[in-house]
């Protein structure tokens, strides 16, 4: 029986979405290609159909996360239209949630891999180069186009996502994890002008198909 005709787009996926979850969990040197292959549930034979190389199959990972996270899961979840500055605000809300720290398994690959993509090539780094660029026009749509300043609040802000997440992974301490992020979430919430800069991450509805581990595991 021949293949249906997107049959080789469903395998390349499946092959892209084992290595992300794998590279999240291990890192980008302690996963072979046989690892990935057999979490996808194919055999190692089958990968150079799709892919030039381990590395290749890196970018292509990082590359997904765009349109496979938890704030594309919201956004699709709850359609409505938002204002930039409703969508940034999102955006921090998502990315520092608590949810999202516990869901290892999807973590950003600018929290989950940034020692593994310096020193993985040029494919993975453009990659994540394009992650942050996507993060930088989410935030820089938020101020209005005459602000000189625009730009380097939304560095600011992506600054202040990654790295309270990427700190609050490193600490068995779950009260500090709290404090890091929420004062995170407060700094990039007073840049972007929001009148809610109090707390801590906010909970929201649960992500589809989130971890249930424990956050910082």
């Amino acid at each position: 029986m021949p293949y249906a005709a997107d049959h080789k787009d469903r395998t390349r996926a499946r092959i892209v979405d084992s290595a992300r979850v794998l590279f999240n969990r291990h890192g980008f040197e302690s996963v072979s290609i046989d690892e990935v292959m057999k979490n996808a549930g194919l055999t190692r034979g089958g990968f150079y159909h799709h892919f030039e190389s381990k590395e290749s199959l890196y970018a292509a990972a990082v590359s997904s996360f765009t349109s496979c996270n938890p704030f594309a899961d919201r956004l699709e979840t709850d359609p409505r239209r938002r204002t930039p500055r409703a969508l940034a605000e999102l955006l921090v809300d998502t990315y520092l949630s608590d949810e999202t720290l516990a869901d290892v398994d999807r973590h950003c690959p600018l929290i989950a891999l940034p020692s593994d993509v310096a020193r993985a090539g040029l494919q993975p780094r453009a990659a994540y180069t394009q992650l942050v660029e996507s993060m930088l026009e989410i935030f820089r749509a938020a101020f209005a186009r005459g602000d000189r300043q625009g730009r380097r609040k939304a560095q600011l802000i992506v600054n202040l996502c990654v790295g309270g997440m990427l700190i609050a992974r490193t600490t068995d301490d779950p009260g500090l994890r709290k404090q890091l992020r929420a004062a995170a979430r407060g700094e990039a919430l007073r840049l972007l002008g929001s009148a809610d800069v109090r707390g801590g991450p906010r909970a929201r509805t649960p992500l589809r198909g989130s971890s249930s581990s424990p956050a910082g595991r």
